[in-house]
């Protein structure tokens, strides 16, 4: 018997899943709710509306039309939240440009996507400056002063808020289909140029239902109707999580920091009630800094941690200040929620099980399939123990590295996207990152986690920060050292180091070889453009130094 379809009468609407639906109950339900910008502006819903109508109509008298690419290169604003909304709205494609990325880079980014109109924040003239006039596709810029005095640069053709006072309102936004891409992004790896990748419609709306879907758990700490938002993760990078477009479909409050200045973050939290924030965990390591020197309290507010490992010692830290921690997992690649943590059902609800349970890397999200698999592409056994590499299915993953078939391919090599972490599964589904496969390290014929070892070592004494990485060695192919940050007035010796990883030895946690014969301090460690730590440049740094006699006796 063939499928059988619903007969739709003439008139009936054909809802499409467009990012502009995110708006319609937020209208109805909290047109007067506010939206805050630093301390320079706050607006209501309505008021959004009207904004986002206005960018349209402005970005169109530029010669926007439909399938053009707008770039948008600002720090967390209100103006970033319009254009979420009123570049994809009005049929065009958002460009987020990573501003942390090299002049060549962002110029190579530009160029690759077509971008043709760029909003331009005046911390960044400098570097259109200098790339200007190697973008010849770049037809129109429109400067944000941002409150600055000075004259608009030669090339702009006007002012953010004087052109958007100007245009129209009521610009008439159209239905269309919702497989039309709505944004793109680059995403950087280790060699080579940034990769594009790009989301349509029907992805983000599917992304924003799903990701608010896990809040309804009484498991899982998150996101309500009740809840003050102000994203701490880089507009430009993955949609700050795709979490902007949940707060906004849920109509609650939104406070916009501007660029990341920590006392103005604390004021803000302090002064408009934030409850609900995520970041990587070098920017909660600020916040946390920036809290105990001006003793401020942090009760009641929500971090989600991802972009790389949240460590039980960064867990506790945030606990004791009150706040409520959790971890998510996602990557450029998948727009990019893909599991996050809750509590253990029936666990004891002691400090000891949530910090076990909610710095794990999470379980599914709804809509998406997760498996573990190893080199043959066969399910490892669900035990917690055994890894395999994470490959994935969602209704929201990216398609293709654009214009890249090669890398596309062995990203969705088997019809499932590999996402180069390795990783365990237990029976309840809770999985668990060990390592990127190019971070593992192989000793001495034994596959050592560094995220093991750094979660070890982020808990003694005297450590700000920590980093393990893999060395080339001449004896045991691979050896682990650590590169520290040291806290204030400590040094941390290889003995003090090692005393927590010796312990998991004794323990049967990890194995003798994981033993360090080495680290490195450091004043910092290296970030990439959106706060991880980068181990490719540290390996680079510290491969060709010699390594110490002491390894014999470690591993013996």
């Amino acid at each position: 018997m063939p499928l059988r379809f619903a007969e739709p009468t003439e008139d009936a609407y054909r809802f499409p899943l467009t990012i502009g639906h995110l708006l319609d109950a937020a209208l109805v339900t909290s047109g007067e709710q506010e939206i805050v910008y630093r301390d320079q502006l706050r607006f209501s819903y309505r008021e959004l509306k009207q904004r986002i109508g206005r960018l349209a109509t402005l970005l169109t008298d530029l010669g926007a039309e439909e399938g053009m690419t707008i770039g948008v290169m600002d720090w967390d604003s209100h103006r970033y939240l319009e254009a979420y909304f009123a570049v994809p709205m009005m049929g065009a494609v958002l460009q987020t440009v990573n501003v942390r990325l090299s002049p060549a880079q962002v110029a190579y980014t530009l160029n690759h996507a077509s971008a043709e109109i760029l909003l331009v924040h005046h911390d960044f003239f400098p570097l259109i400056d200098a790339i200007l006039p190697s973008c010849p596709k770049v037809k129109a810029v429109v400067a944000i002063m941002d409150g600055a005095e000075g004259d608009l640069p030669a090339y702009a053709k006007g002012e953010y808020e004087a052109l958007s006072a100007a245009a129209s309102p009521d610009f008439p936004f159209r239905d269309f289909d919702e497989n039309a891409v709505a944004t793109t992004f680059y995403t950087t790896g280790t060699t080579g140029n940034p990769k594009g990748v790009c989301f349509t419609h029907r992805q983000l709306v599917l992304h924003t239902l799903a990701c608010n879907a896990p809040f309804g758990s009484t498991a899982q700490p998150g996101l309500g109707v009740d809840d003050v938002y102000m994203p701490l993760t880089p507009m430009f990078h993955v949609h700050a999580w795709g979490i902007p477009y949940v707060a906004t479909m849920l109509g609650i409050k939104q406070v916009y920091p501007g660029r990341y200045e920590p006392d103005l973050i604390l004021d803000l939290r302090e002064r408009e009630g934030v409850s609900f924030s995520h970041c990587v965990p070098t920017i909660l390591q600020m916040v946390l800094a920036a809290a105990d020197k001006r003793g401020s309290d942090l009760s009641g507010w929500l971090m989600t941690i991802g972009g790389a490992a949240l460590t039980q010692a960064l867990w506790r830290e945030g606990t004791k200040r009150g706040m409520t921690i959790v971890a998510g997992y996602g990557m450029s690649e998948t727009a990019p929620t893909l599991a996050l943590c809750r509590r253990r059902f029936g666990a004891d609800g002691s400090e000891e099980s949530d910090m076990a349970a909610l710095t794990m890397t999470g379980v599914p999200v709804p809509l998406v399939s997760i498996r573990i698999v190893d080199e043959q592409m066969r399910d490892v056994p669900a035990d917690g123990k055994t890894r395999g590499e994470i490959v994935t299915r969602a209704p929201w993953l990216t398609p293709c590295y654009t214009g890249d078939p090669d890398n596309s391919k062995l990203l969705w090599k088997g019809g499932w996207l590999h996402t180069q972490d390795v990783a365990t599964i237990d029976a309840e589904g809770y999985i668990q990152i060990k390592d990127r496969l190019k971070d593992v390290i192989k000793t001495g014929g034994e596959w050592i986690c560094s995220l093991t070892l750094e979660d070890l070592i982020a808990g003694t004494e005297g450590v700000a920060e920590v980093a393990v990485i893999g060395v080339p060695d001449a004896r045991w192919s691979e050896r682990p050292i650590a590169v520290v940050v040291a806290a204030a007035g400590a040094t941390p010796t290889l003995a003090t180091v090692n005393a927590p990883l010796q312990a998991a030895v004794d323990d049967g946690t990890i194995s003798r070889f994981a033993l360090l014969d080495r680290i490195e301090t450091v004043d910092a460690l290296p970030k990439t453009s959106v706060g991880k730590i980068d181990k490719k440049l540290l390996r680079a740094q510290f491969a060709a130094a010699p390594a110490s006699e002491a390894v014999a006796d470690a591993v013996a």
